[in-house]
């Protein structure tokens, strides 16, 4: 029964010790390099999203080239507005 204990002890310290190296990593890379969103609704169609309502498309919004003004013509920028 002590093994047990020991046991649970160091899965119970990994998992910890890897959800704090895990959590900041994540972050980091949600806010600086990039991050998956779903459009929906007719706003961006024919180019997102060309069927309408009932399906909706899953993009990669890039926060790396909006950072460093590497944003060209014919890229779709997407401005989230926080009150």
């Amino acid at each position: 029964m002590a093994q047990m204990g020991g046991f649970g002890r160091r899965y119970i310290k990994a998992f910890v010790s890897g959800f704090f190296i895990a959590v900041p990593v994540t972050v980091t890379v949600l806010d600086r390099l990039a991050y998956v969103a779903r459009v929906e609704g007719a706003s961006m169609q024919p180019s997102l999203n060309p069927e309408g309502g009932t399906t909706s498309d899953i993009v990669l919004l890039n926060r790396w080239s909006v950072r460093h003004y590497q944003v060209q013509r014919g890229d779709i920028v997407s401005v989230v507005l926080m009150f």
